[in-house]
């Protein structure tokens, strides 16, 4: 199965992407929106997550369809950002119509950054609007932008021996026309691995020099690991996939559930009590579509948008990036 025209998220229709940062504070947020509403779910699996409106997303509650998505940095003072979007589409009349007025529906999850610039420069609402206002369906800028400004990988030695993190999309056309993407914010307390050969591309470096990767794996079971451990930095995995099937709101949380398989496939550990890890899935709802097949290739876009957002991603907040350490010729 191929990817589609961009190879991003932007290839399942209804679906767009904007991105907005500050590179002082070395941190920003993403936006993805689905104006026309999207049947919504989530999975959250790591032990430290920062959330907004995730509970509406899960089987027996009310709310089927959501507007857009909020990946932002600034640990929970990034939750802000996502009043900007709901204002943005407020003015639009896009959203749940409750008679008085139209109330648009936004989840949102954060990760931690605030150590790579000035921690006192956070997503706001303001941030969330800019980002909606770059929106679009077209290609999706990958790395140290967006959500993924101040992502960091490999925290179990602390910040100085991390390596930097950042947004990546991919997407696989299924055939029929109907499209499974994902973007996916990579900020992992563990090792990014290349699915494809188990190979660590970005990750923990051995202290004192951090000229090598150390496997965070193995580090942990050894008396340093298991002595640091509980300094390590915070940390989480945070991401949208999304289809142009049509699904239940039972099937778009399976899709995300899914889903979390291609972060365990390239981020060795996942759902670590350090890491947020949640995913959440939309379904715009065009096409005809069977539940196992969208899931298991959810799973692959998640994986090669994590290894795309870890390649694409710029050196910042002394953190060294895959192009600068392994990339050569």
């Amino acid at each position: 199965m191929a990817g589609a025209k961009y190879n991003a998220i932007t290839d399942v229709p209804g679906i767009k992407v904007g991105h907005a940062q500050n590179l002082e504070g070395i941190t920003g947020c993403t936006v993805v929106l689905c104006e026309d509403g999207a049947t919504g779910g989530v999975d959250q699996r790591g032990g430290a997550p920062g959330t907004r409106e995730t509970d509406l997303l899960r089987p027996m509650h009310m709310v089927e369809k959501v507007h857009a998505v909020m990946l932002s940095g600034g640990s929970a003072f990034g939750l802000d950002a996502a009043s900007g979007v709901v204002a943005y589409l407020e003015e639009r009349k896009i959203g749940f119509n409750v008679g008085v007025a139209h109330v648009p529906i936004v989840p949102a999850a954060i990760l931690f950054d605030l150590d790579m610039g000035s921690a006192n420069i956070r997503p706001d609402a303001a941030m969330g609007r800019a980002a909606c206002e770059a929106a679009s369906n077209g290609p999706v800028a990958q790395g140290s932008v967006g959500a993924g400004t101040g992502a960091r990988v490999g925290g179990i030695f602390g910040g100085g021996m991390q390596m930097k993190g950042g947004i990546g999309s991919a997407s696989i056309d299924l055939g029929g026309g109907l499209v499974v993407g994902a973007l996916i914010a990579v900020n992992a307390f563990g090792d990014v691995l290349d699915p494809h050969n188990s190979e660590i591309i970005a990750g923990a470096r051995k202290p004192p020099k951090g000229a090598e990767l150390a496997d965070t794996l193995a580090t942990m079971k050894s008396f340093a690991g298991k002595t640091i451990m509980r300094f390590a930095a915070q940390n989480t995995v945070i991401g949208v996939v999304a289809t142009n099937a049509k699904l239940t709101k039972d099937q778009t949380n399976k899709i995300a559930q899914m889903a979390q398989d291609g972060l365990a496939r390239a981020i060795r550990p996942a759902h670590t009590m350090f890491d947020g890890d949640t995913l959440f899935a939309l379904a715009t709802g065009q096409k005809g579509g069977d539940v196992n097949l969208i899931g298991a290739y959810a799973a692959e876009a998640v994986a090669q948008a994590i290894v795309n957002g870890v390649k694409a991603a710029e050196s910042m907040g002394g953190r060294p990036a895959w192009r600068e350490m392994f990339l050569h010729g």
